[in-house]
């Protein structure tokens, strides 16, 4: 890492305690090359800050300070860095360079200094360090688009999923060893941990399925309908809930995690809105998720218009609707810490 970077990462952490910090949504616009900062309660966006090329995900450290997103790049140009934003002074304040077309794109923070990468184009789950911009383990994962990360506290592990192989994959941060792959379904993207079952939740886009692993016996324990193309996984802070973006059926599919029922199915298409065409048709497209840490609310991103769905997760309907970049994709709340 450059001397100025340095001097300008370490000028932005001492005036955490100096600077006012509200509580935020950050969005991912994927075309738009942008994290947009938006007010939690009113959706009013507060800051507009440039990444790499094709923003795909976006990590808020566990101590709140930073935000780390992944550029992943475009078709036929491969992105190979990680925007690190400090929340408080709402400003980039490095850009990490990987591995030439690594194209980065899952993102699990371990702890607040060192965060998990995929590294789809090298075949590779890289952890960087923060303080040092540098590659401090790697592991080597199923060729064929290792996409997604998810991290397991105790003990200290990382699930990946793998589009091309349609697996899940344990990464053990201790040894280093590679456990897997477990055949999920064709498409594996999606991957949420829920902790207090030992279960690990994948989302198979090709099959409509979300597979239900067992973290102990690394088996497949059952299989759940999600029609709509599955495509991303969020776990409700009390871990009651599974919430899954089903992107062609332009709906949530809420999980109850301790019957495996379906909760509801949440409409996220605005009928008044036009959407633009893409590969997956002329739709809505929801794919990021994020959940307030109280469990209140869940986000959407509504790649299709846009715009991010506001849920209510006491009654599961949209109630309102907050306007974001180009091609929004990467979710994630960022809380303040108490002053």
């Amino acid at each position: 890492m450059k001397i100025g970077r340095f001097v300008t990462l370490m000028c932005a952490l001492s005036l955490w305690s100096s600077v006012a910090l509200a509580d935020v949504l950050l969005v991912g616009n994927k075309s738009g090359h942008t994290l947009w900062l938006l007010d939690l309660y009113s959706g009013k966006r507060l800051a507009e800050l440039p990444t790499g090329i094709g923003p795909h995900e976006v990590e808020v450290s566990p101590d709140g300070r930073l935000a780390v997103v992944s550029n992943y790049g475009e078709r036929g140009q491969a992105g190979a860095t990680l925007t690190v934003v400090d929340l408080a002074s709402r400003a980039v304040i490095n850009t990490i360079a990987l591995d030439a077309a690594s194209r980065p794109h899952g993102l699990a923070f371990i702890n607040s200094q060192q965060i998990a990468v995929t590294a789809e184009g090298v075949d590779q789950v890289v952890v960087v360090d923060l303080t040092t911009a540098e590659i401090v383990q790697r592991f080597a994962v199923a060729p064929g688009l290792a996409h997604m990360v998810a991290a397991q506290a105790d003990p200290a592990a990382l699930w990946v999923t793998n589009l091309g192989t349609s697996t899940l994959e344990k990464l053990d941060l201790s040894t280093g060893e590679v456990h897997g792959p477990i055949i999920t379904g064709d498409g594996a993207e999606g991957v949420a941990v829920v902790a207090a079952r030992n279960e690990v939740w994948v989302t198979n886009r090709a099959a409509n399925t979300v597979s239900v692993v067992d973290t102990d016996s690394l088996t497949v324990v059952a299989d759940l309908p999600s029609p709509g193309f599955p495509i991303r996984a969020a776990v409700t802070p009390d871990q009651r809930h599974v919430l899954v973006t089903n992107a062609i059926a332009n709906q949530v599919r809420v999980f109850d995690v301790a019957t495996r029922e379906v909760v509801a199915d949440v409409l996220v298409a605005d009928p008044e809105a036009e959407y633009r065409p893409s590969l997956l048709g002329t739709t809505a497209l929801p794919i990021g998720l994020a959940i307030e840490p109280n469990g209140q609310r869940a986000f959407v991103a509504i790649s299709g218009g846009d715009q991010v769905a506001v849920i209510d997760t006491a009654s599961w309907t949209v109630v309102d609707r907050w306007a974001s970049g180009r091609e929004p994709d990467a979710l994630a709340v960022a809380i303040a810490a108490p002053q």
